[in-house]
């Protein structure tokens, strides 16, 4: 089992979440909200850079927009993968929490 970094584990949870709205500006703000903490929009493209690498989502550009003055969003989503390694954090959760108030 590879563990995933609480980033890791947060973002690609955040993702999950957002369904097909999951792309930078809404991760960044969502997790902001649910943390409570700054997160500068490079230290969340930094982790989705990685997942991506890692093969745990997947990245895709839509159509350029008009509103944005032409740039295209980088969309993403979780794999297979992604999701099992989801499975195998929440199994390891609950057995490190086992047995503790």
């Amino acid at each position: 089992m590879k563990l995933l970094s609480r980033k890791e584990e947060m973002l690609l949870l955040t993702i999950w979440k957002l369904g097909d709205n999951a792309y930078g500006v809404p991760v960044r703000e969502r997790i902001v909200e649910t943390t409570g903490r700054y997160w500068s929009i490079g230290a969340v493209y930094d982790v989705l850079d990685r997942l991506v690498r890692k093969g745990l989502i997947v990245a895709q550009e839509s159509s350029p927009m008009a509103e944005r003055g032409g740039k295209a969003k980088r969309y993403f989503t979780i794999t297979t993968l992604g999701h099992e390694a989801l499975e195998e954090v929440k199994t390891l959760h609950a057995a490190l929490w086992s047995g503790l108030a």
